[in-house]
C-alpha cells in the first residue's frame, strides 16, 4: 500500500527541515503572498520557544536518542517475539517517519542493510553504524560504536552522568 500525496508533498515540512531554513521559507512564502521583499520583515534573532514543533534537526535527535536507548535496551538473548516485533518497529517507523525524505532513506538503509537482532550488542553496533551513515551525509562528526553503552545506556565512565 503506498501513501497518498497531500498538497502539502511538493513543500519542506517542519520536519522537513532545519527550524531556521523552515522559517526562511515561511517569510519568502508569506512575502511573495504580500508582496512584500523578504528583507523588510527579518526576524532572524527571535528568539525561538522551547515548546514549539520539532524541526528536521530536533526530531532527528530526539529519535536517535530513543532508537539507541531502545538497542541499549534490547534482550542480551531476545527470543524469536523479541526479534519479530523490533524488525516490525523498524519498518514501521520508515513508513510513518515525520520527514519523507528521511523516511525513503531509512527504508532503503533497512532493504541494504536489515537490522542485526541477535543480541543487544549486535543490536547497537547496527544502528551506530547506520547512525554514522546518516551523520556522514549530512556532514556532521561520526560517533565512536565503542562507546554506545556509555552513551546510551551505562552513563559515562567519568560519572558526569551520576
Amino acid at each position: 500500500m503506498s501513501r497518498r500525496p497531500t498538497p502539502l508533498d511538493n513543500e519542506q515540512c517542519r520536519q522537513c527541515q532545519t527550524f531556521k531554513d523552515y522559517v526562511k521559507s515561511a517569510k519568502k512564502k508569506k512575502d511573495n503572498e504580500n508582496g512584500t521583499c523578504p528583507s523588510d520583515n527579518n526576524n532572524d534573532d527571535h528568539p525561538r520557544r522551547p515548546d514549539c514543533p520539532l524541526d528536521k534537526e530536533e526530531l532527528g535527535n530526539k529519535t536517535w536518542g530513543l532508537l539507541h536507548t531502545i538497542a541499549a535496551k534490547y534482550p542480551e538473548k531476545p527470543g524469536s517475539t523479541d526479534k519479530k516485533t523490533m524488525s516490525e518497529f523498524f519498518t514501521l517507523l520508515s513508513r510513518i517517519y515525520p520527514c519523507e525524505h528521511c523516511a525513503q532513506d531509512f527504508r532503503e538503509d533497512l532493504k541494504c542493510d536489515p537490522p542485526k537482532l541477535e543480541c543487544r550488542e549486535e543490536l547497537s553496533q547496527w544502528l551506530c553504524r547506520l547512525h554514522n551513515k546518516v551523520n556522514k551525509k549530512i556532514g556532521k562528526e561520526e560517533f565512536d560504536c565503542s562507546k554506545v553503552n556509555e552513551r546510551w545506556r551505562d552513563g559515562w565512565k567519568d560519572g558526569s552522568c551520576d
